[in-house]
């Protein structure tokens, strides 16, 4: 039975992953810097047998580390990290300050950075283990009416780590790949002050937008390949591969 951590997994996307890895009989670490609402999901979840949670802020690097320490005390091995957890805002260029930079640079290039860190150090003793990043199509297709340089810088890091890290590690069997989604349907649209989220179906060539269960999916294939490494893979609806007319 493998063990899988999930960052970011009190709501959303993390959420639906953890619950569909416990369904395939995963041993399943969540984390989240909000401990009421990780505290209602692993409530929710069920499964205590083979769950456990860390309340902890990712972008510290001791978060990253006791999450590992948790999934290998409790399960004894850490064989799957997705580094889910991260904050997205809309803001214009001119209007991003220093502070506000830092706040995406931490949680989502760092927490990643560091949560990889600790858990390759643990798969190399496992002799395998694969990553699975949160990125988004938006670096590669911009949206000129949607101003979020700072948190697209971020994800672009998440793009590049994860090509860095397939390369450095392939050789011990710990496979690096990137799920970059489109619109999923999550409280992240609410929290950037998007009422209707099916309003954006139109930037998908499936005229639909995506559920957390389609970025759960991909990770459970992921998770099980033994050979797609390196991957930065548009789970977008055909948001990066066209448009419609009209």
């Amino acid at each position: 039975m493998k063990t899988i951590i999930v960052t970011g997994a009190s709501t959303g996307i993390g959420k639906a992953i953890a619950s569909l890895f416990l369904q395939n009989e995963y041993n399943v670490v969540i984390n989240s810097a909000n401990e009421d609402n990780l505290t209602a999901t692993y409530n929710e979840l069920g499964h205590h047998d083979r769950l456990a949670m860390v309340v902890g802020d990712i972008s510290k690097r001791a978060t990253g580390q006791q999450l590992v320490e948790t999934a290998v005390t409790r399960f004894g091995s850490a064989d799957v990290l997705i580094n889910n957890a991260g904050i997205f805002e809309p803001k214009g260029f001119l209007d991003v300050d220093e502070e506000h930079l830092d706040r995406f640079l931490g949680i989502n290039l760092k927490g990643t950075f560091f949560a990889s860190q600790a858990a390759i150090s643990q798969m190399l003793l496992q002799g395998e283990g694969s990553i699975i990043n949160i990125g988004t199509v938006l670096v590669d297709h911009a949206i000129g009416g949607f101003p979020a340089t700072a948190p697209i810088a971020s994800k672009g890091g998440i793009h590049a780590l994860t090509r860095q890290l397939a390369a450095e590690f392939g050789k011990d069997n710990i496979r690096v790949n990137c799920i970059a989604p489109g619109i999923i349907r999550s409280p992240l649209q609410a929290k950037n002050g998007i009422d209707n989220a099916d309003g954006l179906a139109g930037l998908h060539l499936v005229n639909r937008i995506g559920e957390t269960e389609d970025v759960a999916q991909l990770a459970l294939y992921l998770a099980g390949s033994n050979f797609v490494t390196g991957e930065v893979i548009n789970l977008d609806g055909g948001h990066v591969a066209g448009h419609h007319i009209g």
